[in-house]
């Protein structure tokens, strides 16, 4: 097979054994070779500029610059960039947030080693690469009502196991704000309480802890 052929794959993600069994993999490939290993979101964004490859396999929680902020960032600089979500999160809040930063595949870690080859295949023929259950997430999260970013620090800081008093510190805002914006997470959610919401919240990817 001719070297213009060849599938040139970045990854990134931040535990080495699985990057590199995922490098033993793809370079038993006849048509893809790995050019490079990113440990952190900097390092992604740094050898993405280096190689420019075709085809960018990233992890979402990363250090320094978590992977939906790295694929944003590189989609921004490198219009065509062709990256696939390769992660242990299916949240629908984490699938939303990873292809709405210009993700163009989403896939488990989970997954078939040949899925996973199916994926790159795909993703770089210039398709989409999003399997039926993934898809199944991502539309019960388009048509769920989105937290405002107001909401987002609130809940943030109940994760965190503050109280309305402590939230109201922490924003500079009054307690019956706060407990305004309680209850508005609370109807976005359909939970009734704090615990569920925080469970609901971690579950899909809003918050972590």
């Amino acid at each position: 097979m001719s070297q213009s052929n060849v599938i040139r794959i970045l990854l990134a993600d931040d535990h080495p054994i699985l990057g590199q069994a995922l490098t033993m993999l793809l370079q038993c490939e006849p048509d893809m070779t790995v050019v490079g290993h990113a440990c952190d979101g900097i390092e992604a964004l740094e050898l993405f500029r280096q190689h420019q490859p075709d085809v960018t396999l990233m992890d979402l929680q990363m250090p320094n610059m978590e992977g939906a902020d790295t694929i944003a960032a590189i989609c921004s600089e490198f219009k065509h960039a062709r990256i696939v979500v390769l992660t242990g999160f299916d949240g629908d809040e984490d699938i939303y947030r990873g292809l709405r930063a210009g993700a163009k595949g989403y896939l488990l870690k989970g997954a078939e080693p040949n899925e996973l080859l199916d994926a790159i295949r795909t993703v770089y023929k210039g398709k989409r690469y999003i399997p039926p259950s993934i898809a199944a997430k991502l539309a019960e999260r388009m048509g769920s009502e989105e937290l405002s970013d107001r909401e987002l620090e609130v809940l943030r800081l109940i994760a965190k196991g503050k109280n309305n008093q402590q939230i109201s510190a922490a924003l500079n805002i009054v307690e019956s704000t706060v407990r305004f914006h309680a209850n508005n997470i609370f109807g976005k959610l359909n939970v009734s309480d704090r615990t569920q919401a925080l469970v609901t919240a971690l579950n899909r990817g809003i918050v972590r802890l």
